[in-house]
C-alpha cells in the first residue's frame, strides 16, 4: 500500500471514530500535513482517495478544510461489480444470490413498510413498465426494509443482472411474454408487500426470479454498460474516467498483465487532461484494477484485483449507514445456512467431494476453537466462509466476507465485549463438528437445522 493510501485509510478511520460528523472539518491542508507528517503532494493524493470514497472533500478558501461528507453507495457498488466481473461470476451465481436475498427482502419489507413506502412503490410501478429486467423495484424494496446491507447487496445483484440483460433479445415473442409476466409479478409483489403478507411476498418474489432466469437463460454477460459509470451531477471527471476504464478492462476479458495503453494513448483515447487521467489511475491502483508501469514497454497494466479492496470499500460505506447487529445477522445467517445446505445437498447428489480434513480446509476450523479460545471468532468465520467457498457461489462468498469484516469492526468497537472462554470455544467446536457430520452424511435438512441452532446460540455472546 502506498503512503498516500495509508494516510487515506487513517483519515477515514478518524471519520468513523468520531461518528461520521457530516459537515465537520477535519482540519486545513496545512494542519493535516503537519498531523500526518507528510509532504503536500502525498497529502493531496490521500485526499483525492478520500474524496473518491465520498468520506470527505477539500473545501478551499476562508473557513475551508477537509469537510466530512455524506456518501452514497456508488463507489461501493462499483468496487464489488468490478471484482465480480473479474472473478468470472456466472449468471447462475447471480440468480442464486438473488433467489436467496430478494425473497428475504420482500418478506421483511412486508413486515416493516409504512404508508410513505407504499406510495413510493406504487409511484415506481406506475413510472416505467418497459424495462423491468433491471428490477429497480427490488432495490427499493430492499431499502424499505431499513437494512442497508440488504439494500447494497440487492443493488449489486441488480447491476450484475444488467450485464446479462444486455445480451437478451427482448424483442422476440418469448421475450415479450417474459417481460409481461415480470410486470405482472411486480404488481403481485407490491400488492403482497402493501398488504403486509410476508409469505405471499416471499413466494411471488421467488416465482418472479424463475421468470427472470427463463428470460436470461443461456446468456453470457453483455457488453459493458455505461450505466455502471457515475452519471450524477456531483461526479468528478476522474471518477467517471476510472469507472469507464474499468468497464473497458472488463469488456476486454480482464487479462492481468495486458497493457491498456501508454499515457499518451489514453489521453487521446479518452479525451481528458493529464491531471484527470493521473487521478483516475490513482483510483484504479487503489482498487487494484490496474497500475501504471513506467519505462520502455510500460503503460497502464491490468492487474488481478484482490477481493479485500472491494470488501474494505463496502465496509467503509456501511460504516456510514450504520447497520444494526440484527441487520448484519439476518443476512449473514441466510448466507451461512444456505451454504451449509448447498454443500450437504452436493455431497448427497455425488456432485461434491469434501476435501481432506487437514490444515487449511474448512474442517480444520472445527478443531481451532478448542485449541485457542482467544481466536474462536476467527475459527467461526473461517468455518462458514470455507463452507461458502465449497458451495461454489462467488457472489455469496464475497458477500459473506464483507459481513465477516463488518462483524469484526462491530466487535472491535465494543471494548467491553467479553472474550470467549474455554466453554464458549468448546460449544463452537462441538457445533461445527455436528454441522460437518450432517454435511458429510449429505443430510441438507439436518445441516440446515444444526446451523440455525448454532447461529442462534452464538448470538448470545458474539452479538
Amino acid at each position: 500500500m502506498s503512503l498516500a493510501a495509508e494516510i487515506a485509510r487513517g483519515i477515514e478511520a478518524e471519520v468513523i471514530a468520531t461518528g461520521w460528523p457530516v459537515g465537520a472539518s477535519l482540519g486545513s491542508e496545512a494542519a493535516l500535513q503537519q498531523r500526518y507528517g507528510v509532504s503536500r503532494s502525498v497529502l493531496r493524493e490521500a485526499v483525492r482517495l478520500v474524496e473518491h470514497h465520498q468520506v470527505a472533500r477539500m473545501r478551499r478558501g476562508p473557513g475551508g478544510g477537509l469537510i466530512v461528507t455524506e456518501p452514497d453507495a456508488r463507489p461501493a457498488t462499483r468496487a464489488v461489480v468490478s471484482y465480480l466481473a473479474y472473478a468470472g461470476t456466472t449468471l447462475d451465481e447471480v440468480l442464486g444470490a438473488r433467489r436467496l436475498l430478494e425473497p428475504l427482502a420482500s418478506g421483511l419489507a412486508a413486515e416493516r413498510i409504512d404508508e410513505a413506502g407504499i406510495r413510493s412503490l406504487r409511484a415506481l410501478l406506475a413510472s416505467d413498465r418497459s424495462g423491468p429486467v433491471h428490477d429497480d423495484i427490488h432495490v427499493v424494496l430492499a431499502e424499505l426494509t431499513g437494512n442497508p446491507v440488504l439494500a447494497l447487496f440487492t443493488d449489486v445483484l441488480s447491476r450484475m443482472t444488467v450485464r446479462y440483460a444486455a445480451a437478451a433479445e427482448s424483442g422476440a415473442a418469448a421475450g415479450r411474454r417474459a417481460l409481461a409476466a415480470m410486470a405482472a409479478d411486480h404488481d403481485d409483489i407490491i400488492a403482497a408487500v402493501t398488504a403486509g403478507d410476508r409469505v405471499k411476498a416471499t413466494t411471488v418474489t421467488s416465482r418472479h426470479l424463475d421468470t427472470v432466469a427463463g428470460l436470461l437463460a443461456g446468456r453470457s454477460p453483455g457488453a459493458p454498460r455505461r450505466t455502471i459509470a457515475p452519471s450524477g451531477a456531483g461526479d468528478k471527471r476522474a471518477e467517471t474516467l476510472a469507472a469507464t476504464i474499468s468497464e473497458d478492462i472488463v469488456g476486454a476479458g480482464w487479462v492481468p498483465g495486458a497493457v491498456v495503453g501508454a499515457e499518451a494513448d489514453l489521453l487521446d483515447r479518452y479525451g481528458v487532461s493529464r491531471s484527470v487521467l493521473r487521478e483516475a489511475i490513482r483510483i484504479l491502483e487503489f482498487h487494484t484494477v490496474a497500475r501504471m508501469r513506467r519505462g520502455p514497454g510500460g503503460g497502464l497494466v491490468v492487474t488481478a484485483p484482490e477481493p479485500q479492496a472491494s470488501i474494505d470499500t463496502v465496509a467503509l460505506y456501511l460504516e456510514y449507514r450504520r447497520p444494526s447487529r440484527e441487520d448484519l445477522q439476518v443476512v449473514r445467517d441466510a448466507i451461512e445456512i444456505d451454504a451449509v445446505a448447498t454443500v450437504a445437498a452436493g455431497v448427497a447428489a455425488g456432485d461434491l467431494v469434501l476435501p481432506a480434513l487437514g490444515p487449511g480446509t474448512v474442517a480444520s476450523a472445527v478443531h481451532t476453537a478448542a485449541h485457542d479460545p482467544q481466536h474462536t471468532d476467527a475459527a467461526e468465520a473461517n468455518f462458514h466462509t470455507g463452507m461458502a467457498e465449497l458451495a461454489g457461489n462467488s457472489v455469496l462468498t464475497l458477500f459473506l466476507r464483507i459481513l465477516v469484516e463488518l462483524f469484526r469492526r462491530h466487535w472491535a468497537a465494543q471494548g467491553d465485549q467479553p472474550v470467549p472462554g474455554p466453554e464458549d470455544a468448546a460449544q463452537v467446536d462441538l457445533a461445527h463438528a455436528k454441522i460437518l457430520e450432517a454435511v458429510v452424511a449429505g443430510d441438507d435438512g439436518l445441516a440446515r437445522h444444526r446451523s440455525r441452532r448454532h447461529l442462534e446460540a452464538l448470538s448470545s455472546w458474539w452479538l
